[in-house]
C-alpha cells in the first residue's frame, strides 16, 4: 500500500480532497492528511502544515491546492522526499513539476479519483 500525503485535506465532503481521502482509506492506502484546515478525516487528524510536519516513509503526495498557493510549500513537500507528486486537475504547476523532477521526484498530471477508480494508483 502506497502512504499518501493530501495537501489541502479538509473535512468538507464536497471537496475532492475529502472524496480522495475516502477512497484512498477504502482502497487500505495509509494516508496522512495536512492542510489549513483542521479537524479529522476518516480517522486521520488533519495536520497543520504551516508545522511542516516530518512525514516519513511517502510514497505520493497528492495535491489539493492551486498552484497560486503552492510556492511557499514547494521545499516542504520536496523534503518529504515522496517518490511521486499526483497534480490534479487544477493543480497543475510547470515550476513545481521541474523542481520536484530535479530532486528525482516522479511528477503525474492526473485524477486521483481516476487512478484509484482505474487501478492505476
Amino acid at each position: 500500500m502506497k502512504k499518501t500525503v493530501i495537501v489541502g485535506a479538509t473535512t468538507n465532503p464536497g471537496r475532492y480532497a475529502y472524496t480522495a481521502a475516502s477512497m484512498l482509506k477504502e482502497e487500505g492506502h495509509p494516508i496522512v492528511p495536512i492542510g489549513i484546515k483542521k479537524g479529522e478525516v476518516f480517522g486521520e487528524k488533519i495536520l497543520d502544515i504551516y508545522q511542516k510536519p516530518a512525514i516519513g516513509d511517502v510514497d505520493t503526495v497528492t495535491l489539493y491546492i492551486g498552484p497560486q498557493h503552492q510556492p511557499e510549500w514547494y521545499d516542504y513537500i520536496i523534503s518529504l522526499n515522496p517518490k511521486r507528486i499526483i497534480f490534479n486537475p487544477g493543480t497543475e504547476n510547470a515550476d513545481f513539476e521541474k523542481k520536484a523532477k530535479e530532486a528525482g521526484i516522479e511528477t503525474e498530471e492526473a485524477c486521483t479519483l481516476v487512478l484509484l477508480r482505474t487501478n492505476q494508483y
